[in-house]
């Protein structure tokens, strides 16, 4: 079991790729703290995950608050006893051309995928500097890569997220933390579903494997960055993206795969 006696913080645990995180990571032997703004959910899932045999609490917090993210760490560490990984991952988005885009979302978005990870990622640190070490892994995307359209707040946060995994790693390894991050494309979660059906088409015709990618998937990728496999990577991005960074491929029929 590749966390077992671990204590993980997953933010975003409610939904999508943090719940498939959450939910792999305590079948590995992990205690797992789920933070969201859903607080119904994110208990659901607690419950779900002690039913299952495993271990878990769930708090309600926004990320975009430094008083909440300190006092849920802190609650993670009176109760638990340590914080050995944080799974950075709650994440919002807006979708609005440029020229129309409202200031009111780019400072949101950019306050919960920017702001929210600077803040879990910088409190969790001070937690495992005085532990003597731990692992970190943010949620950024491809979107960091590539100029998606529509998407500037969304896009701008992920950029963001990728360079701060990148300095976070350069300062924390004399504190044996690594950092890393995962770049993911189209993930089938809520967000992807609600898509219009023009659009969902439009960002499969990028993909070379023709498909969206499944939140297990993810689960898997946050799993290694965590393990001990992964201890000498740090200052990473890993993209799990059915080969959208590689070809960022366009294609008539929408597939996903060239024409022949």
């Amino acid at each position: 079991m590749e966390m077992q006696d671990r204590t993980v913080i997953v933010t975003g645990g409610a939904s999508g790729i943090g719940r498939a995180t959450a939910l792999l990571f305590a079948a590995e032997g992990a205690t797992v703290a789920l933070g969201d703004v859903e607080a119904d959910a994110t208990e659901t899932l607690a419950r779900e995950i002690v039913g299952r045999g495993g271990r878990a609490i769930a708090v309600r917090v926004d990320v975009g608050d430094a008083g909440q993210v300190q006092a849920f760490v802190d609650r993670v560490v009176a109760d638990l006893g340590k914080l050995d990984v944080m799974f950075a991952n709650a994440g919002i988005a807006h979708s609005a051309p440029f020229l129309e885009h409202p200031e009111a979302q780019w400072h949101r978005v950019l306050r919960v995928n920017l702001t929210g990870v600077f803040l879990c990622c910088q409190i969790a640190a001070r937690q495992m500097v005085r532990q003597g070490g731990g692992r970190i892994i943010a949620t950024a995307s491809i979107n960091g890569f590539r100029g998606v359209e529509n998407l500037v707040g969304y896009n701008v946060a992920k950029a963001g997220v990728i360079e701060l995994t990148r300095t976070m790693a350069v300062e924390l390894a004399q504190h044996q933390i690594t950092v890393n991050a995962i770049a993911p494309a189209q993930i089938d979660t809520r967000l992807t579903r609600s898509l219009p059906d023009e659009a969902r088409a439009r960002r499969l015709a990028r993909i070379p494997m023709g498909r969206f990618g499944e939140p297990e998937e993810v689960a898997r990728a946050a799993l290694f960055l965590a393990s001990d496999d992964a201890s000498y990577v740090t200052g990473h991005t890993l993209a799990v993206d059915g080969g959208y960074l590689a070809g960022g491929l366009w294609s008539a029929s929408g597939t996903g795969r060239l024409p022949t």
